[in-house]
């Protein structure tokens, strides 16, 4: 397989774009294997593609398998029109399916509702145009069209959508605003995890204290990017793990459901260019539930 590029680009965001059937972690192992070549030569995923250049791949052969049976599951849609719909995602739900999963995902359960979803980001993933973590609470945008998807995306790259979450923390935090500033990359000992690392990609996070709780404190937390497990992380790093966090924060801190919630974004509208603001409360899980305000997070 050969591919010639277009514009320029990243050889990894070239390639989820060519082979959107593939999920990205696959054609990750892929280039990382040494089995992708740019005018003869293997390059890392992050290597600048330049108009004209040649990328080269053996088939990588059939995809995963997903289970895109759609499924009953009552969904939270906050807003919707022919072009996009917001879902309050609860927790215990993942985005799409993976190979690896064995329940429903939230694709499953907007299949169930006879929508026509988005195809941009592959047949396994329709309409998903960011992810939440399985156990993170809130927000998601989901692109019916395909034109819808593609300027949402966009807005979600060069950061014109804002996403801002509340969280509880360990620990006391004394400073009212502060913002962590630590490159994000892949963990070096495992795969799956993210890492601060000065070689990683540039990841920017702001942090406004909002209250002291019993159990830790009330923070919000708003994205100027958007690594995997930022918020987790930049906050793991800074010695405020978030409760319940069952991966980054140590054993002491990962009982209980995971205190992160994305309560409000706010977008373009892909069709009217009209600025769309969507608010949701944490659960009754919440920690902080009772204290939390819409304006928490507008005024930060």
């Amino acid at each position: 397989m050969e591919y010639i590029v277009d514009q320029k680009d990243r050889l990894d965001k070239f390639l989820a774009r060519m082979l959107p059937e593939y999920s990205r972690t696959r054609l990750s192992k892929i280039v990382d294997s040494g089995l992708v070549l740019v005018d003869g030569a293997a390059q890392k995923p992050s290597f600048s593609l330049q108009p004209g250049m040649a990328v080269a791949l053996e088939d990588p052969g059939p995809s995963e398998v997903h289970d895109l049976t759609p499924a009953d599951i009552p969904l939270e849609i906050l807003f919707e029109d022919e072009s996009l719909l917001v879902v309050n995602k609860p927790r215990g739900l993942a985005a799409h399916p993976a190979a690896s999963l064995k329940e429903p995902s939230l694709v499953n359960a907007l299949l169930a509702r006879n929508t026509s979803l988005s195809q941009t980001a592959g047949s396994f993933r329709p309409g998903i145009v960011h992810r939440l973590d399985k156990e993170t609470t809130g927000l998601m945008v989901v692109a019916k069209t395909d034109r819808a998807h593609v300027i949402l995306a966009k807005q979600m790259e060069t950061k014109t959508a804002e996403r801002r979450y509340f969280a509880v923390v360990a620990g006391d935090i004394e400073q009212e605003h502060f913002k962590v500033d630590g490159p994000i990359a892949r963990n070096k000992n495992n795969r799956l995890l993210m890492a601060i690392d000065p070689a990683g990609k540039h990841a920017l996070t702001y942090i406004k204290r909002i209250a002291r709780l019993t159990q830790g404190v009330l923070v919000g937390a708003r994205l100027e990017t958007g690594r995997t497990h930022q918020i987790r992380v930049h906050l793991r790093a800074v010695g405020h793990p978030i409760l319940g966090d069952k991966v980054y924060a140590p054993r002491e801190f990962g009982s209980g459901p995971m205190q992160l919630h994305a309560a409000y974004l706010a977008f373009d509208h892909p069709l009217s260019g009209e600025r769309i603001a969507v608010y949701a409360d944490p659960d009754e899980s919440f920690y902080g539930r009772a204290l939390v305000k819409r304006e928490h997070l507008e005024d930060f």
